[in-house]
């Protein structure tokens, strides 16, 4: 096993953890001021997957549009959930609303292989974005460098919107103590309403990365990685941007090395890895890497 097959597994490791880091944000985002684990932010992903597939095929808009209004679909398909199925039931127990969020889940999975089939479709980017690039002894392909570039550019551009803007100090207010910050004079409603947009947007452009990465997509396909992302969000510390991101990398690396250098009869037992750690993480760091603890909220 040569330093080049090596290099060239950290680079799959990182581009896979870019697009679970993306995810893992909207998890963390909304516990941090709900305390909601929202099981359907995966299925986010698939739509943002078929949302590309329609405007790169049927409107026939450049890839930049495209990239555009996907992370507005995710935004609309966020805003709608959280006033349809959460905003209603917001005071009631907690465990209403794990519940609430793995019925809007499969209710979406399944309205997705109803309009859509449960028929893989093949998904791939623009034939520029398939150059073969490389770095040292490692190579990749254009549209992997895309993934990174611009996972970490949207990551970095969250972190400072949380800390430098109006709508990040009322999100980091409501995520404290949401009655005070209700009393300060936030709007609790449209700011919890901004949390399940940017979240979802993020999720929206990670279906758009992972039909680019993976060249195909189906309705049923954001379940297993909004799953991985949520470990991911576990490991950095539900709740922590910083965290969710940490924890995606940190991830998406040890999946792909855990597939890469060991032997391939190991490989079917990737899946059993993630969520041993996730098993592993919840045992010696409850919080994560960087979360703190949170009292429960209803």
């Amino acid at each position: 096993m040569d330093s080049g097959y090596i290099a060239q597994q950290l680079l799959n490791g990182l581009v896979l953890g870019s697009m679970y880091g993306l995810v893992a944000i909207g998890f963390s985002m909304i516990y941090g001021i709900v305390r909601l684990i929202n099981f359907a932010h995966g299925d986010i992903v698939m739509i943002g997957a078929f949302a590309t597939l329609a405007l790169m095929e049927a409107a026939g808009l450049p890839f930049s549009l495209v990239a555009f209004f996907v992370l507005l679909t995710g935004c609309g398909v966020g805003i709608l959930i959280e006033k349809i199925s959460f905003r209603p039931m917001r005071g009631a127990p907690q465990v209403t609303g794990f519940i609430a969020s793995l019925g809007v889940s499969i209710m979406m999975q399944n309205l997705g292989v109803l309009i859509l089939s449960a028929q893989p479709r093949n998904f791939s980017f623009p034939p520029y974005m398939q150059t073969i690039l490389s770095l040292g002894p490692a190579s990749f392909r254009l549209v992997d460098l895309i993934i990174f570039l611009t996972a970490v550019f949207l990551m970095i551009a969250l972190i400072f919107l949380v800390r430098k803007t109006k709508l990040g100090i009322a999100m980091r207010a409501t995520a404290e103590n949401l009655d005070v910050a209700r009393m300060m004079g936030i709007n609790i409603n449209r700011t919890i309403m901004a949390t399940f947009a940017l979240g979802s947007g993020l999720a929206g452009i990670a279906g758009l990365m992972w039909g680019g990465k993976f060249g195909q997509i189906d309705p049923l396909m954001g379940y297993v990685p909004g799953l991985k992302s949520f470990v991911a969000a576990v490991i950095g510390g539900v709740g922590s941007i910083p965290g969710a991101i940490l924890g995606g990398f940190i991830l998406g690396l040890s999946e792909v090395l855990f597939v890469g250098l060991l032997p391939p009869i190991y490989s079917s037992y990737r899946d059993a890895f993630v969520f041993g750690t996730l098993i592993v993480i919840l045992i010696v760091l409850p919080n994560g890497l960087l979360g703190k603890e949170m009292e429960d909220r209803a």
